[in-house]
């Protein structure tokens, strides 16, 4: 009796959702941009399931008109070179080569004080910084001793 290999399939699309998870889902919030933890968790359980499914593939029966066939094994073990591609890529890809990127060596460090710039308010208005840094806000009698700048994405 043929036995379906359940856990080499679900292994492949693991591993194939959990490289595509990142870079369209996991990207979007902080807690797992910056380490891809939810990615890794997911290649683990499904390198777990790939194991299982070449085992399965490669699993000798008792009853002795019941073996694995050759078209299961080239399957199984096809689906598990792609799954650990997948990975791998994957894996240099976020670990390795964004290592490669150039530092930014123009930017302002921390504590160091920003070039003066202007840019428009939300109501389209050009306001400096400078200009920011030297008049007290409404209801203040001394200037501020920072400027908070947030750039929206998106459209308005």
């Amino acid at each position: 009796m043929k036995r379906f290999n359940w856990p080499i399939i679900a292994g492949f699309l693991l591993s194939f959702i959990a490289s595509l998870a990142y870079p369209f889902l996991l990207v979007n919030y902080p807690m797992t941009r910056d380490f891809p933890w939810v990615s890794i968790l997911l290649f683990v359980v499904a390198l777990v399931l790939l194991w299982m499914g070449l085992k399965r593939a490669f699993a000798k029966t008792t009853d002795a008109t019941a073996k694995p066939s050759t078209l299961s094994k080239i399957f199984a073990s096809s689906l598990a070179f792609l799954s650990i591609a997948i990975i791998g890529l994957f894996l240099f890809g976020t670990l390795v080569m964004a290592r490669w990127l150039p530092p930014s060596t123009g930017a302002p460090k921390v504590g160091q004080k920003a070039p003066d710039f202007s840019l428009s308010d939300a109501s389209g208005k050009q306001v400096s910084l400078s200009e920011l840094l030297s008049q007290p806000l409404a209801g203040q009698t001394t200037p501020p001793k920072g400027v908070l700048l947030i750039f929206y994405r998106g459209y308005w």
